[in-house]
């Protein structure tokens, strides 16, 4: 019987400046090589500090794996399952407990053996990297509270500058020719194709300017 995987792919940004196209690709390349059926794709763009039950895709693609009879999770680094050591564990034990086999591309590594016992060098690997990356996550936030203060201190202030929030007639303009596309019926995606912006672009305008 072929062996059947899902796809989680993450990333941060809620904006159009990541996606999460490379990291399907190439695990779908990765899967076709091992002669894996990709059941079903997750993604999401959220932060990988958020707590599993914040980040409802998640929480669904870890509740798909365990109720389907799906053999692997496959993930293009572990950072995709979240910043945090305590909650990468935790998913990587709800997987483990319905014998869903944790694969992280990057690493070249999967969370349990074939007899479904767990990987001792992945399990070390694992918390060894989890911990350096919610290490690095609060050496980031240090330095990010740390230059505000000093901004701060030096006079500056925080916040948007006068003018810079676009009004609704300036986006109206900006997006004459997406708001005519989605008149017309096309669909978000195509027209985010034909115009070379992004998908959330396109929906924000059609929640905006679009009236159902």
């Amino acid at each position: 019987m072929k062996t059947k995987a899902v796809i989680y792919a993450r990333v941060s940004s809620v904006n159009d400046r990541q996606d999460t196209t490379r990291q399907i690709e190439d695990l779908k390349r990765y899967a076709l090589l091992q002669d894996i059926e990709i059941v079903r794709i997750f993604q999401e763009h959220i932060s990988g500090a958020k707590k599993i039950e914040e980040r409802q895709v998640l929480a669904e693609c870890l509740e798909y794996c365990t109720e389907k009879g799906v053999d692997y999770l496959l993930l293009s680094e572990l950072s995709r399952l979240g910043r945090s050591t305590l909650q990468v564990l935790r998913s990587l034990d709800i997987l483990h407990d319905a014998k869903v086999s944790v694969y992280i591309q990057n690493l070249g590594l999967y969370t349990l053996q074939p007899n479904g016992e767990a990987n001792p060098i992945a399990s070390i690997m694992v918390t060894v990297l989890a911990e350096m990356a919610n290490i690095e996550r609060a050496n980031i936030q240090y330095r990010l509270n740390s230059g505000r203060a000093n901004y701060i201190a030096k006079g500056g202030k925080l916040g948007r500058k006068a003018g810079s929030i676009k009004t609704e007639e300036r986006k109206k303009e900006e997006y004459r020719e997406t708001i005519a596309l989605l008149k017309k019926g096309y669909s978000v995606r195509n027209i985010a194709k034909l115009q070379g912006i992004g998908v959330s672009t396109v929906q924000r305008v059609k929640n905006q300017f679009i009236r159902i």
